[in-house]
């Protein structure tokens, strides 16, 4: 490690660390469960991985989980895949999400933010009315445990109280931004066969109406299994015809019914796209989901009832689904739905001031914007509450810790956090008694095992290697959708490692036991924190006769930066000119979303392929970070040699 990261940036004072929840867990569980009571943060983690078991049993007791039938034992079957979480145990995720409706009624649950950046609250017992109102009619529709209820919304209060009753009814959530355009939402919800969707007539970013209405025709017309259509006119416009009104389903004045439901029963399906074929639809379980969130929103991010937490986030990515999740440990989350940057750059810190939120989550790439446009968040607004400012979607640069330290606060803990769509959750980053070293994680995560493998299987130490979890965690996969044999699950994450989580992220578990992301150690882009596969994309730009081939690339450059170059092979007699650029461009945000717009539009004299006939991404992508063709790629695999030197080239004339 560098002489320059040897003092931390940020220590955390005793007073800080003696109320922090995870101190107070630690004793705890030190006088119940045997945990250490001396050796801080390390000496937990050790023992959480350890005695697993014992740890998970602990979470839930510490936070007063409900099981309306209890588990025989905590782990019933430990392999990875397919381990068994708290047998026999039954319980709601939803029921849990509204307990502070109980103590806290006329409180905000939810604040709701536009772009006129004016926060609307919704208090506990509003929240709870509408779920439970909302429950009721869902089981009148005939929606059964089981069945998949979708919603194609922004980030609004009515999102958050569709996925709490499909939870209350046993259903299984999934959510789509409506940016993205029908293909994507097509590749995504077709899988899973939704019953219900909830939808809106169109949104507002950027200071304009975007109308979806025709999409949303679309939709209907091509999942056949809807027996239901919710609009939410946030444009105002009337309900298309044979559509159920939001504001009618919402009214009654009734007592929730909690669906109790197994563990592993299904809470909801997110999408990570891999590199070939459909989206993965990954589902996760009710109580898997519960409990993670509870160790990691009240262990980790120190979240509790006096506190506001604001992710910047769309329905379209986990972090949503984790934001949610705030109300699990009674905390107030803030929804704000609207570009990042409306009207300016310092978008996010204003709602920061005015929602009150104590913790402030990001993206990396935001925070280089405002560092690179200028902002004085400290200057221009008032933070005192923000009492920590956390970072994911990629790593945070080096010069990301300097600029937040130096114009938000010198005592601001900042938390880098780095997890996945796959557990919902983070195997690395926030330790809120920890200190923050510049460009580092805190530590690994209570409970996951995570270390850094060579291609031996080795733990290696201030070394870069794969991003393995060597135990199960409860927000694992229960399976994907439509993997019968679960081959796609196994192929996706344990065939380097057999029994072995690899996340496929490059990172450094240093000596002090904090972590270093890399970025990918595989294909999958990475766009502000929103994983997708290059599939989709090669699916819509080769259907334009001009393109007879492409590859897309996501590189992670050393600033922070993230580039995300197509190459196109043309057909015969095609040009690249301005006329076919735009098309390309104009292809890609329509039929997918804007996110996946490329940075460069580069053409190429070919596509190198292996000998049977896959497209070289992995390869080309490490050469574009600076690595010799030798080291890059085993030639004897290549279809044509000759052609990676192209892209080596490229690589060296950037540089």
């Amino acid at each position: 490690m560098s002489s320059a990261n040897a003092s931390p940036l940020w220590q955390p004072d005793r007073e800080r660390i003696d109320r922090a929840q995870v101190t107070r867990f630690q004793s705890w569980a030190a006088e119940h469960h045997g945990a250490p009571a001396s050796g801080g943060y390390a000496a937990l983690h050790r023992w959480s991985v350890d005695e697993l078991d014992t740890f998970w049993k602990a979470v839930t007791e510490w936070f007063d989980v409900r099981f309306s039938t209890p588990c025989t034992r905590v782990l019933g079957d430990r392999s990875m895949p397919g381990a068994e979480w708290f047998p026999g145990a039954t319980l709601n995720y939803a029921e849990h999400a509204l307990r502070a409706a109980g103590t806290r009624a006329d409180e905000p649950a939810l604040l709701y933010v536009d772009e006129t950046h004016e926060p609307s609250p919704v208090t506990w017992a509003e929240l709870r009315r509408q779920v439970a109102s909302l429950t009721a009619e869902l089981r009148s529709l005939g929606v059964r445990p089981g069945d998949r209820i979708s919603g194609y919304l922004p980030n609004i209060p009515q999102a958050v109280v569709a996925l709490l009753a499909t939870a209350a009814v046993g259903g299984v959530w999934t959510s789509c931004a409506p940016d993205f355009g029908a293909r994507s939402v097509l590749d995504r919800f077709q899988q899973v066969e939704p019953v219900v969707l909830f939808t809106v007539d169109g949104y507002r970013y950027g200071g304009k109406e975007h109308d979806r209405r025709d999409t949303v025709a679309e939709l209907r017309r091509e999942l056949p299994t809807l027996r239901a259509v919710v609009h939410i006119p946030l444009l105002g416009t009337e309900a298309p015809e044979g559509a159920l009104e939001w504001s009618a389903l919402t009214a009654a004045d009734v007592e929730p019914v909690f669906e109790q439901v197994p563990f592993d029963h299904p809470l909801w399906v997110l999408y990570s796209s891999g590199t070939t074929g459909l989206p993965k639809a990954i589902v996760q379980s009710q109580g898997g989901i519960l409990v993670e969130h509870l160790k990691q929103l009240g262990l980790h991010c120190d979240l509790g009832p006096e506190d506001r937490f604001f992710w910047y986030t769309s329905t379209g990515w986990m972090m949503w689904n984790f934001l949610v999740s705030g109300l699990l440990t009674g905390t107030t989350i803030v929804l704000y739905d609207g570009s990042p940057g409306y009207p300016d750059t310092g978008a996010q810190w204003r709602i920061a001031e005015r929602t009150g939120a104590t913790l402030y989550g990001t993206s990396a790439a935001y925070v280089m914007a405002c560092r690179k446009a200028g902002v004085h968040p400290s200057r221009d607004f008032d933070l005192s509450r923000v009492q920590c400012v956390a970072t994911t979607g990629s790593p945070l640069p080096p010069d990301g810790f300097r600029w937040l330290h130096d114009e938000v606060r010198d005592d601001l803990w900042i938390a880098s956090v780095s997890g996945g769509t796959d557990v919902c959750s983070c195997f690395a980053g926030a330790v809120p008694t920890l200190p923050v070293h510049i460009g580092e994680l805190q530590a690994p995560g209570l409970g996951t095992d995570l270390q850094s493998w060579d291609p031996a299987g080795k733990p290696v130490i201030d070394e870069v290697g794969e991003l393995v979890v060597t135990n199960p965690m409860p927000s694992m996969p229960v399976r994907f959708w439509n993997d019968p044999d679960g081959s796609r699950y196994h192929g996706s994450y344990f065939d380097t490692y057999p029994g072995v989580w690899r996340h496929g992220d490059w990172i450094t578990v240093t000596s002090r036991g904090s972590v270093v992301i890399h970025g990918r150690s595989d294909s999958t882009l990475n766009r502000q924190g929103v994983r997708m596969g290059s599939a989709d994309i090669y699916e819509a730009v080769e259907r334009l006769p001009e393109i007879k081939e492409s590859l897309v690339i996501g590189v992670e450059q050393p600033d922070g930066g993230y580039w995300m170059p197509l190459f196109v092979h043309l057909a015969p007699g095609a040009v690249l000119d301005d006329a076919l650029l735009d098309r390309i461009r104009r292809t890609i945000r329509e039929q997918l979303s804007p996110r996946h717009v490329p940075d460069e539009v580069i053409e190429v004299p070919g596509v190198p392929h292996t000998l049977t006939g896959k497209r070289i991404e992995v390869p080309v992508k490490r050469l574009l970070q600076g690595a010799s063709l030798e080291k890059a790629v085993n030639v004897g695999s290549v279809d044509d040699v000759e052609l990676l030197r192209f892209y080596e080239d490229l690589a060296r004339k950037r540089s």
